[in-house]
């Protein structure tokens, strides 16, 4: 049977106990207590119902026949619709999402993202258009609710370092990823019995592009994504190569390693991750569907520990933000030093 104290007292424990640090750490421990028990799952609120993400996320969390193992710990219980009213791509799916949570999966909606936190334990931040979610996520982690961000983490670089900041300080587990991450064809490119070292690797995706998002953040982000699990952080330099057709993004790793992103705006569009490894050339593509990522934020919800370092997540969209400004620069390599610099430079500012 499940203790009617436990969420009282994971809220007492939120609020800080005297002048004592709330951490990540000591929120992992309690809620690994406090609440285990696939009967008793976490409730989640769901911020943002313009992508389609919620309901597929919805439905392997909420419907029996597929809430199995981790999915069956935690369940959507409440929402705040959101959407954006400059893309219409989020402005005309919020009624219909909204209605297919609610009717469907009997989700509650809120009018304020305050009056939801009061609700839940855990969130996902789902908001399709990234330049809200600096302000959508204060309110989070003033409540201390562990938070998944879905892509992209921001609309800028800046505001991305500045929540994964805002994170830190006030010790909140925060943890954002791309499905293609988890994807059987990324995966096996991680397999190091198979590739070997891996020396370099080439990731697709497609790559469509938003007027209000920097070019790479909008969907390429899934191949950089992909990109990035391969061969890991120590991205020194970045020079990308345009057209209307088509991205590729080459980067240079402090190793001497070569990565390359090619982003699809033409001709068949695909998932694909080729590694060159010390024992073979991998290559896989395809997609796995969103089970595997969300069964990461399952268990990230309940041991607060992000199943990806928040120094990867920002080098991810330092790489994208160099490569606008490579782009800007006419294919000039930019360091994702000097666009760290920059973001950091905003955000003292508007501190």
């Amino acid at each position: 049977m499940t203790d009617p104290n436990r969420r009282q007292t994971l809220k007492s424990l939120a609020a800080g106990v005297g002048t004592a640090m709330y951490t990540a750490s000591l929120y992992a421990e309690e809620l690994a207590a406090l609440t285990p028990l696939a009967d008793t799952p976490l409730r989640a609120g769901m911020i943002g119902l313009d992508t389609s993400h919620v309901v597929a996320f919805t439905g392997l969390l909420n419907d029996p026949a597929k809430a199995k193992g981790v999915l069956g710990t935690v369940k959507v219980t409440a929402a705040f619709p959101g959407g954006s009213k400059v893309i219409p791509s989020s402005a005309d799916r919020v009624e219909g999402y909204t209605t297919t949570l609610r009717d469907k999966f009997g989700v509650k909606m809120f009018d304020s993202i305050e009056a939801m936190l009061a609700e839940v334990d855990v969130v996902f931040l789902e908001s399709v258009d990234g330049r809200p979610h600096l302000d959508q996520i204060r309110p989070v982690i003033a409540a201390r609710k562990p938070v998944f961000v879905d892509k992209p983490v921001a609309g800028t670089l800046a505001d991305a370092v500045k929540m994964y900041d805002l994170a830190a300080a006030a010790g909140v587990p925060i943890f954002s990823s791309s499905s293609l991450r988890y994807s059987q064809s990324t995966m096996g490119a991680r397999d190091t019995a198979v590739v070997g070292d891996v020396l370099g690797a080439l990731a697709y995706s497609p790559c469509s592009l938003e007027e209000h998002h920097p070019d790479l953040f909008w969907y390429g982000v899934h191949g950089v994504e992909s990109l990035f699990t391969v061969m890991g952080t120590g991205c020194q330099s970045v020079t990308r190569t345009h057209s209307p057709d088509a991205d590729v993004v080459t980067g240079l790793w402090e190793d001497g390693r070569i990565g390359t992103f090619r982003g699809i705006r033409k001709g068949k569009a695909d998932y694909g991750v080729t590694a060159f490894g010390t024992k073979t050339i991998y290559h896989a593509g395809g997609y796995s569907g969103y089970q595997p990522l969300v069964e990461k934020i399952c268990q990230f919800f309940h041991d607060g520990k992000p199943p990806v370092p928040a120094k990867e997540t920002i080098e991810m969209f330092a790489f994208m933000e160099a490569a606008d400004e490579s782009k800007r620069r006419g294919g000039a390599p930019v360091t994702i030093a000097e666009v760290m610099e920059k973001a950091k430079g905003i955000n003292a500012k508007r501190a």
